[in-house]
C-alpha cells in the first residue's frame, strides 16, 4: 500500500467521505490533501501529508461543520 492508499484508508477509518477528504496525486510528485472539509488543498511530499492525517486530521465527528486549515495544520507540524 502507497502512501496515498494509506491516508486515503486512513481518512475513511475517521470517517470522512471522499468528497469531504481525501489524498490524491498532484503536480510535481507532490500530494494533494483536498475536500469539502479543507479550505484549500494542502500540497506537500507524501510521507508529509500522511503524517498530516495520522497526527493532526481529527475524525469527522470531531471536526463537525468546522473546516480544517492548510495553514493551521502547517503550523501544529
Amino acid at each position: 500500500m502507497d502512501a496515498i492508499e494509506q491516508a486515503n484508508a486512513e481518512l475513511r477509518e475517521k470517517g470522512y467521505a471522499e468528497r469531504d477528504l481525501a489524498v490524491h496525486a498532484g503536480p510535481f510528485g507532490k500530494v494533494l490533501l483536498k475536500g469539502n472539509k479543507i479550505l484549500s488543498p494542502l500540497s506537500d511530499e507524501a510521507e508529509v501529508v500522511l503524517r498530516v492525517v495520522h497526527e493532526l486530521v481529527p475524525s469527522d465527528a470531531e471536526l463537525g461543520s468546522k473546516v480544517l486549515r492548510p495553514a493551521e495544520l502547517r503550523a501544529k507540524l
